[in-house]
């Protein structure tokens, strides 16, 4: 990465990056989809499919439906999701450690996610973590979503770091898009949930972590946490 303390902020995609939200995510597509009268997709293969939200899991549940119908039964996952958003979703392994490492050192992170308000809040609530980002973009906060640069430039400005010394950390290419659009050093999480026809390679992104012990070490080091 660059040259010690050039980073003073790094900022989170949500789903598949920071928390691992697919066992409360794909038991909810299982259940809709069980009262739907359908058999549940597997649980491997829908985990994947995560960080393309509802919508994305109901195109893969409900192949067939039609716009009417893909509507409804999204609103339907949608009500079903927030009553079950944190039964088992957790931060993923080191990330804990991780964030208590940025906080102990007064270095902002945040969270810039397409994931609805209504879900995002609860669930930070749920894991402890929403009171200490220094900033929450969520799909909703601002009309422009992720691969928009928008919503990572409001976050830059909440954390009062510009986005030339700002990371963004995400497992889909549309939030290396928004990322570099914004003008951040990007990372891409290449241990979310990325499906069998997306490959992390062609994404641009400034480096890839394989896993959670990897993206550790390329944010401590590029903040000049490290060891």
């Amino acid at each position: 990465m660059s040259a010690p303390k050039s980073f003073a902020a790094v900022l989170f995609d949500l789903d598949g990056t920071l928390v691992d939200t697919a066992p409360d995510m794909v038991a909810t597509l299982a259940a809709l989809q069980e009262a739907e009268g359908c058999e549940p997709v597997a649980f491997e293969l829908a985990r994947t499919y995560v960080s393309h939200g509802a919508a994305g899991l109901i195109n893969l549940a409900f192949p067939n439906a039609g716009a009417d119908e893909h509507e409804r039964l999204r609103l339907a996952y949608l009500d079903r999701y927030e009553e079950a958003v944190c039964v088992h979703s957790a931060l993923f392994p080191g990330l804990g450690a991780l964030l208590d490492r940025l906080d102990s050192a007064s270095l902002p992170w945040g969270i810039v996610t397409n994931k609805p308000t209504r879900m995002a809040i609860p669930l930070l609530a749920s894991l402890q973590i929403g009171d200490r980002a220094a900033c929450t973009i969520c799909g909703d906060t601002i009309p422009q979503r992720k691969p928009h640069p928008e919503p990572l430039l409001l976050a830059s400005r909440q954390t009062g770091v510009s986005p030339a010394r700002t990371i963004y950390v995400g497992d889909a290419a549309r939030d290396i898009e928004a990322g570099l659009a914004a003008g951040m050093h990007t990372i891409a999480a290449a241990y979310g949930y990325i499906t069998e026809d997306d490959d992390f390679h062609t994404w641009n992104a400034h480096h890839i972590a394989a896993d959670t012990e990897e993206l550790t070490h390329l944010l401590l080091k590029a903040v000049n946490l490290e060891a």
